[in-house]
């Protein structure tokens, strides 16, 4: 189980890092090509898509959840290949694939929050919060047309930057209330073995 959780975060890090990296380079250089905006998108879905199925075949616990991440990781794979092989027919709609996505992202990121709450740590909330933003950023990428490419792009960028930060942040402390639910059953394990 520990080597499943060690995978999972793996997974959901380094996608996060490049949604992070993406977005550092869209903000500070927002004058980018749309062109090079939609590869590189497309790649982050396509790394996002893929590590969400490696984590459905790591798993396989048939949940309900696990089959809607395996159907969402090909749906994002899929999407990204179509964004780097047809660049100039979605230039117009990255905002509202990104802001899809992101939304996408902030619902996981509430799921994962009521999974703390359940396992009663003391920030689940911060977790939820977080999510909700994200869903927000999200939504609003997909309703509020902007005009400027510029800003656009940079919207994006920090869009992304945001939402690589939260998800590495709302994982950490799931592995980290994991790790300490196991200790306390293991502690547990030990008393009962002791008292016989």
């Amino acid at each position: 189980m520990e080597n499943i959780l060690k995978r999972i975060k793996t997974n959901v890090v380094v996608s996060s890092l490049l949604c992070v990296i993406l977005g550092l380079i869209l903000v500070i250089r927002p004058g980018l090509s749309m062109r090079i905006v939609c590869t590189a998108v497309g790649i982050v879905l396509l790394v996002t898509g893929i590590t969400r199925m490696i984590d459905y075949f790591a798993v396989r616990d048939g949940s309900m959840y696990s089959q809607v991440n395996l159907i969402f990781g090909i749906v994002l794979a899929v999407v990204g290949v179509w964004i780097m092989v047809k660049p100039d027919k979605v230039l117009a709609i990255i905002p509202i694939i990104v802001g899809i996505v992101i939304a996408m992202h902030g619902l996981h990121n509430v799921k994962q929050a009521m999974e703390l709450w359940r396992d009663k740590y003391d920030k689940w909330w911060v977790a939820c919060i977080m999510g909700v933003l994200t869903v927000g950023f999200g939504v609003l990428l997909v309703c509020r047309p902007f005009t400027a490419i510029d800003t656009v792009v940079m919207l994006i960028g920090l869009f992304l930057i945001y939402d690589g930060l939260s998800n590495i942040w709302i994982v950490s402390r799931i592995y980290k209330n994991a790790r300490i639910l196991r200790q306390e059953m293991e502690a547990v394990d030990v008393e009962i073995k002791a008292e016989r």
